[in-house]
Formats: structure tokens, C-alpha cells, sequence
């Protein structure tokens, strides 16, 4: 398993440069523990090629999605809040305080603001704005804009963003120049950055219009691109703004160089596969194994029109799972929940229907340093002691690991370990059905909003029958699936957490018993669990990467131990197709979203021309 560089436990890969030796000094940059790659005079990033020409149209499909949006549809140009589904790449049209640096874990440099400046006790930071920003129609960005911004997020975001700068007191603006964001004691070690990196709204575009309203009305930004043609539910296109202000800045050379930036969207992958067959876009990440396997072989790949590449994937793969609903008393006992497990024939799902692409996954933490394994560590279980008997013993051993079957796809020894958890549980089996202890039959409901994932839940619901639990596929469309999601009314979903190099407060929409009760949190599962909140607090309160580390493991462990979820599936690759007139940075940025497409990416005319002409 790949982990987190040699650096994760406190000796970075690069040489760091401290941000400052005295804490109230104006600093470029910031991040959580203090270390900085780049000097306050560095030209441009290093995995960036500042020469990238500029032009050309980049079209592709969702690959990922934040607060509001959805893999398959849009309605709305409000990204940031809980109504209406948000459309892609709004995040394009609007700045941030700062930026991060995609060759470091966590560090951020200025751009809307040029500096910062960070009281002793880390409780002020003051922000210098940048006199050149503006917004598109010319008129300036400043430090009100900023305050505003940060306020109405916090006030009417979506419950994700509320939640997050729950530790941010107040943002207010003395002046043009000057931001003032002040944090509580004990605050998050790592709200700052998020402050830091969420949009800058347009006060005055505001002061006309509610914030928390689901519109089709073109914000104001001040982004590398603005919103361009568009068709609901059908495709948004974002142009590039030719004078844009922060083109020349050193967090910018040799990004954003695309004239336009394009989201298509499908409501099935087979139908979307077909549209890039046909260029009706021109970049594609693929997800499903079988596509990869056996259908990337049409002529445009053979002719070399289509270029092919796998490229590796160094970030923390997160979580992917079923996640179990436990605000629903049925499964409130984590035997049933454990029986699950059991039941789901991983090994011949991977073989027969995933053409053996994938690895298990057994933490939240995957392909990464914070996963569990072993005893704990002295340092570990310094943090675990004072659960004892509150938490399974098994916290205080080897971690939890999904069994291994022998991949029959019904693995005899597996699915009785299976039934008698359930009987454990109360469950008896009366007439080949499982009845809950208040008679009533066990009922399992996957709720799923595209079709793919169909086959890989066949094999496991022939197995759940065996168990007596009668278990159903419900299929809705995108919108109704995410109204659903954030209400927590399903019994049992699909979703994959994402996790940073360097968690923190992060941690709580997922796994906090704050967020268990918070609708449109990621903690699907009702995680509520005293210890795992008290572990979170630890966390976030780690003065180093190794403290970092070894909190996030106990949790792990803890979160394991707890049969939340039935555990996936993860590949440490990225396997893209696109039609062969891009180019990209030789070595991609390790701790960047995806392949750093297209922000890092260029459009190569003579490549393209051969296209044209190969037509």
C-alpha cells in the first residue's frame, strides 16, 4: 500500500521554508504546521510549465463534486449553499484569500490576498488585500467584499461550509486593505487555510439579492473564467477572461490556459462513454473497471487519436463503502452491521465484475500513514485508554479487516460467521425470512441514482437472501437522490470519503455526532460515538504531523471497530483517455485534485492539427 511521503511523520520531502521566525512577522504563505516550499519571491509553481500557450476548448464530465453539486445535473449558478444542484466550476469564477500549493500537503499562497499576518496566539489573522484585484465589471475587490463573503458563509452556506467555520468568530474589514478574520480558543487547526481558500463574493452584487437563493442569475466574480453558454441539465461552458487580473501572479503562471472550459453532462456512464467515442468532449477519467478493460479499443484509440495513460495516485484514496444508516433502529447493533460485511463477496466482485483493478478497502484513512495496523502504538494507546470499556476491546488490538473469501461469490464459511452474528443479535430465522426482534422481517433498501453500480450489488443481495434479509435496489434521479442523502432518509447508500494529506477540522462533517445530526453532512453512517468525537478534538488540536498521525490512527481504529460501513474498493491510479491535443507538466502535481486537469493543462495546437487532419 502506498502511503504519504517520507515526510508525513515530520521530515518533508522538500526543504521547508519557515513562514516566519517571529509569529506576528507578514507572511506570503501559511500553512498547518508552518513549513513552506516556495519563498516569498518564487516565480511560479514548480510543477507548472509558466511558458503554456494559451487557447483552445478542454470538455469533460464531473469526475468530482463539493457541497451543492451532482455528478449528472445542474440548476443553479449557487454552488455554496444546500438548495438546488450547483452547477461544476463555479469555483472557476471566483478568488480565494489564498491558494494551495498542489506539491505540498496543505500550504497556501497569496492571491487575493498578498500577505498575512498572525497574532501570537493565533487567534487574529490579518490579511493585506491585493490593490489590483477586481471583480469582472472593473470595480474593486477589497476587504469588505472578503468580510462579507466570509460572513454570509457562515451564516447561510451550506451546512458543510457552516459547520467548518464554526471556530471563526467573526471577518471584518477596518478598511479596503485590511481583512481582520478572528478565531475562538481552542480553535481547529486548520480553519485558517479553509478560510483562507473559500470564494470571494461581490458585496455590492449582493446587497440587491438574497446569498441563500437556489438562481440562474450570472454572479459577479473575479475568477480566471466566467460563466459563458450554458443549457440546464445539458452542458455549461466557462470563458476565460482575457485581461483577468491575476493572470501574472506567481500562484497563476501556467494555469488556467484553456479559452474555454467545458462540463457536459449524462444521466447514465454508458451513454456518457459513448459521447466521448464520439468527441463530444475531449477528456475523460474512468471509474469503471469493465469500460476500461474491454471497451477502450474503438478506432480512435487504435489510430492514436485518443491518447491512453495511467497515472499514479499519491493522495489519500479516502473511503468508498455502503454506508449503514444507524439512525435506523434496525441497525443500531453493530453485529447486524458486522453480518454485512460478511456478506459481500468482495474478492469475486473484483474478479468478475472489476477485471481484478481494485484493492480492498479497509479504513477511511486508505493509501495512507493514517491507517491502523497492528497493536496500537504506546502513543496510541496513551489516546485510547480513557475509552476502555466504553469501546470494543478490540480498539486495543489489531484493527478490524474485512474477511477474505475464497471467491465463490458465496463463501460457505463467511456467510454462516454471518448468520450467527445475526443470531447473536436476536434475529432469528423464521420461514427463510430474518426477523427483527420486534417480529418484523429485515429489509435492506440500496439507494443509488445511475445504474452502474447494479452488478456489484447483485452478487451481494443473492447473499443477503441466504441470510434471510430481503434487500432491493432503489434507483432515483440525481436531484431526488441528493434531497434524499441530505436527509438521511435511506437505509443504506454508497458514498466515498475524501480525506486531506492533513485532516483537521475537516474530520467533523464526516464523522462527528455535531454532523450526525446535521443535514447535507458526509456523515452518512449517524456516526455519534463520544470517543471518536473526543479522538477528533485530538486531531485538530496536534502540533505535529506525527501527533497528527497517531490521532487520526486511534480513531481509525476506534471508527473500524464500530461496523459503520461495508467496505469497498480503491485503485491507486488514475486511468484518463483524451482526445490527443492537450499536453501536460511531465510530473503532475502529487497532492493536487486528480490529474491537475485541466487547471495545469494546455491546448497543443500542432497536436490538434493532426486530429483535424487524420478527420
Amino acid at each position: 500500500m502506498l502511503g504519504l511521503s517520507v515526510g508525513a511523520l515530520g521530515a518533508p520531502w522538500f526543504r521547508p521554508v519557515m513562514a516566519a521566525t517571529d509569529p506576528s512577522a507578514e507572511v506570503h504563505g501559511m500553512s498547518v504546521f508552518g513549513d513552506l516550499k516556495y519563498p516569498a519571491d518564487f516565480p511560479h509553481f514548480d510543477y507548472v510549465n509558466p511558458a503554456a500557450p494559451k487557447g483552445g476548448l478542454f470538455s469533460l464530465i464531473p469526475s468530482v463534486r463539493a457541497y451543492n453539486q451532482s455528478f449528472f445535473t445542474f440548476n443553479s449558478f449557487n454552488a455554496y449553499i444546500l438548495k438546488g444542484e450547483g452547477a461544476q466550476g463555479m469555483d472557476m469564477t471566483f478568488v480565494p484569500l489564498m491558494t494551495r500549493a498542489g506539491d505540498e500537503p496543505d500550504a497556501m499562497y497569496g492571491l487575493a490576498a498578498k500577505s498575512v499576518q498572525i497574532s501570537a496566539d493565533k487567534l487574529t489573522y490579518r490579511f493585506t488585500m491585493r490593490p489590483e484585484a477586481k471583480f469582472h465589471d472593473g470595480s474593486k475587490l477589497t476587504a469588505h467584499d472578503a468580510a462579507f463573503s466570509l460572513t454570509a458563509l457562515k451564516e447561510k452556506g451550506h451546512p458543510l461550509i457552516t459547520q467548518q467555520l464554526r471556530d471563526m468568530v467573526k471577518a471584518e474589514a477596518p478598511d479596503d486593505a485590511t481583512l481582520i478574520v478572528s478565531f475562538a480558543p481552542k480553535r481547529a487547526r486548520d480553519v485558517p487555510l479553509y478560510v483562507a481558500s473559500l470564494p470571494i463574493f461581490s458585496k455590492g452584487y449582493y446587497s440587491t439579492r438574497p446569498f441563500d437563493e437556489s438562481t440562474l442569475d450570472e454572479p459577479l466574480g473575479s475568477g480566471p473564467y466566467k460563466v459563458g453558454k450554458y443549457e440546464v441539465n445539458r452542458f455549461i461552458e466557462y470563458e476565460r477572461v482575457k485581461d483577468w487580473w491575476a493572470a501574472d501572479l506567481p500562484v497563476n503562471r501556467g494555469s488556467y490556459n484553456f479559452d474555454v472550459v467545458r462540463y457536459e453532462f449524462y444521466r447514465d456512464r454508458d451513454v456518457a462513454f459513448e459521447g466521448f467515442t464520439g468527441r463530444n468532449y475531449l477528456f475523460r477519467e474512468e471509474f469503471t473497471s469493465r469500460v476500461w478493460a474491454t471497451r477502450y479499443d474503438f478506432p480512435a484509440v487504435k489510430d492514436g487519436r485518443v491518447k491512453l495513460e495511467t497515472l499514479p495516485d499519491q493522495t489519500p484514496s479516502g473511503g468508498q463503502g455502503w454506508f449503514i444508516n444507524t439512525r435506523r433502529d434496525k441497525f443500531k447493533d453493530p453485529r447486524v452491521r458486522e453480518a454485512l460485511i460478511y456478506a459481500f463477496d468482495f474478492e469475486w466482485t473484483n474478479k468478475t465484475i472489476m477485471y481484478g483493478a481494485y484493492a480492498r478497502t479497509v479504513s477511511p484513512f486508505q493509501n495512507s500513514d493514517m491507517v491502523a495496523s497492528g497493536p496500537p502504538s504506546p502513543e496510541e494507546l496513551k489516546l485510547l485508554e480513557p475509552f476502555r470499556g466504553q469501546v470494543p476491546d478490540e480498539v486495543f488490538g489489531e484493527p478490524f479487516v474485512p474477511p477474505v473469501s475464497d471467491g465463490s461469490g458465496q463463501d460457505r464459511a463467511l456467510l454462516l460467521k454471518a448468520q450467527q452474528l445475526l443470531n447473536d443479535a436476536g434475529l432469528v430465522a423464521k420461514d427463510r425470512k430474518r426477523l427483527l426482534p420486534n417480529g418484523e422481517v429485515l429489509t435492506i433498501e440500496f439507494l443509488l441514482d445511475e445504474p452502474t453500480f447494479q452488478p456489484h450489488h447483485a452478487t451481494f443481495i443473492k447473499n443477503l437472501a441466504l441470510l434471510g434479509i430481503e434487500a432491493s435496489i432503489r434507483q432515483v434521479d440525481p436531484v431526488q437522490y441528493r434531497a434524499r442523502v441530505e436527509a438521511f432518509d435511506f437505509d443504506v447508500t454508497t458514498e466515498r470519503l475524501s480525506m486531506s494529506a492533513t485532516p483537521g477540522d475537516s474530520l467533523r462533517p464526516y464523522f462527528s455526532s455535531q454532523a450526525a445530526a446535521t443535514k447535507g453532512s458526509y456523515n452518512l453512517a449517524g456516526v455519534a460515538n463520544p470517543a471518536i468525537d473526543a479522538l477528533i478534538e485530538k486531531a485538530i488540536a496536534a502540533d505535529t504531523r506525527a501527533d497528527l498521525t497517531i490521532a487520526c490512527r486511534a480513531l481509525d481504529r476506534v471508527f473500524r471497530a464500530a461496523r459503520y460501513w461495508v467496505p469497498q474498493w480503491y485503485r491507486t491510479t488514475h486511468p484518463i483517455a483524451y482526445w490527443d491535443e492537450f499536453s501536460h507538466p511531465e510530473k503532475l502535481p502529487r497532492y493536487a485534485q486528480g490529474v491537475g486537469a485541466p487547471d495545469n493543462w494546455w491546448f497543443d495546437a500542432a497536436k490538434a492539427a493532426k486530429i483535424e487532419q487524420a478527420k
